[in-house]
């Protein structure tokens, strides 16, 4: 079978393919938390309102997630390597638009530009590094590394992006990722070898339209509510076409030979409750990194670069454990990190929703932060190791795809539900979001 040769050609440093791979979620999970800290920077020099910051978030995350999917299966039919590539080379130059953005329309234009590149990376670069690393100890642990990489950007973007927005302007938070997108560029085209599916999977037009006006309706309705109000032909609108979007979904996609979302993967229990588990993990953390920049700058009238320093305790615990949680996996499956991440993400919303003000002792803060570091950095691992290791080899790029869409999702809602909650207190209104806040 000459189609499967190179997903069974296993490359010769298998380590190094997982480093240029990690280079990838290197600049996205950096662009993510760097930007959460110029927000408030972003929103005074644009002059624009707190959902105009929502769709600076969510503009790039809904492209993401709606387009995750089908870069897997395109990367499963046409290579790996090459899609990667072309996701690196269009993730970069967006970025460098991203910094010259005029006004926020330009920004969140060049923001979703930038997200049709990364989603060429992240699940493609899981894909291969799925084919590498074809022993289930050794991906395991491949994939606690990767999500150690997710917890370096974590503890590196705050203060990384404090230090460019004080320093050189919030623009400079893009133009970083630059350098980092050409060096991997370069390295995948020396060291990754190409791979490719046994059998190409056919594209799905109208499946993919309908998650696009599934995720898209669905947050303007979120975010929009605060403003034009629940009520309002708009927003009912917009609700009614993400149902009608969902139900079409559920009756199309399982009347195709090669659908878009193969909802069989979710006959699996492992399989759904990864999803879900994604979902809840990474909307907690899109709406934690979204109201945290706001509440430490618009409330307690930090600087940037603090206020990256009082989020250092959190992202440092995501850092430390994420390749904790690969080896407990690897060792004793993904239950016990799971039940571990949810009492401590449980444990630290409690603790800030009962203790919250606006002259907060900065020890409780630090204990918050640390108890939601904790339990991010232990539920990456067994979400994406459940997710890949229950579909086939030849599915890799799907079935990671589908993982990264539940992240993607979860952090569209996060940002969108928790934003209108800040927006309905305080539309618009950066010193009547301090007051609300």
């Amino acid at each position: 079978m000459p189609a499967a040769a190179p997903d069974a050609a296993a490359p010769r440093r298998p380590w190094l393919v997982l480093a240029i791979c990690c280079m990838s979620i290197l600049i996205v999970s950096l662009d993510n938390t760097i930007l959460n800290v110029a927000l408030p920077t972003i929103q005074r020099d644009l002059h624009t309102s707190v959902s105009g910051l929502q769709w600076t978030v969510d503009g790039y995350t809904l492209v993401l997630a709606s387009l995750l999917m089908l870069a897997g299966s395109t990367a499963d039919r046409v290579g790996r390597r090459r899609v990667f590539q072309v996701g690196l080379a269009l993730f970069s130059a967006a970025s460098l638009l991203c910094g010259l953005a005029p006004g926020l329309g330009w920004l969140v234009a060049a923001r979703m530009l930038q997200a049709i590149g990364g989603s060429m990376l992240n699940p493609v670069a899981m894909s291969i590094i799925s084919n590498t690393f074809t022993d289930p100890r050794q991906r395991a642990r491949a994939i606690g590394v990767w999500g150690g990489v997710v917890g370096l950007s974590m503890a590196a973007g705050p203060i990384m992006g404090g230090a460019l927005v004080e320093s050189a302007g919030w623009r400079s938070i893009f133009w970083i990722n630059v350098p980092i997108g050409v060096a991997a560029l370069f390295l995948t085209r020396t060291f990754i070898p190409e791979s490719r599916a046994p059998r190409a999977r056919r594209v799905d037009p109208a499946g993919q339209s309908l998650v696009i006006v599934l995720l898209v309706a669905l947050t303007y309705a979120i975010i929009e509510s605060p403003e034009h109000g629940w009520t309002s032909p708009l927003v009912l609108g917009a609700a009614a076409a993400a149902l009608c979007a969902l139900l079409g979904l559920l009756w199309y996609e399982p009347r195709r030979t090669d659908p878009l979302i193969d909802l069989r993967f979710f006959r699996s229990v492992p399989f759904a409750g990864a999803t879900v588990n994604a979902i809840a993990a990474f909307a907690a953390l899109g709406g934690f990194l979204f109201v945290s920049s706001l509440y430490l700058q618009n409330v307690r009238r930090l600087d940037p670069l603090d206020a990256g320093l009082y989020m250092l305790p959190m992202a440092a615990m995501a850092l430390l454990l994420a390749p904790l949680s690969g080896r407990m996996v690897a060792a004793r499956g993904p239950r016990l990190p799971l039940l571990l991440a949810g009492t401590a993400l449980c444990a630290s919303a409690v603790l800030q929703a009962l203790t919250y003000s606006a002259h907060l002792p900065t020890g409780v803060l630090v204990v918050a932060y640390l108890l939601f570091g904790t339990g991010f950095g232990l539920v990456n691992a067994p979400i994406t190791n459940t997710a890949v290791t229950g579909m086939p080899r030849a599915q890799a790029g799907v079935a990671a795809a589908v993982a990264s869409t539940s992240r993607q999702v979860g952090q569209s809602l996060g940002v969108a539900v928790i934003g209108a909650l800040v927006a309905g207190a305080a539309y618009g209104s950066p010193a009547a979001l301090a007051d609300a806040s």
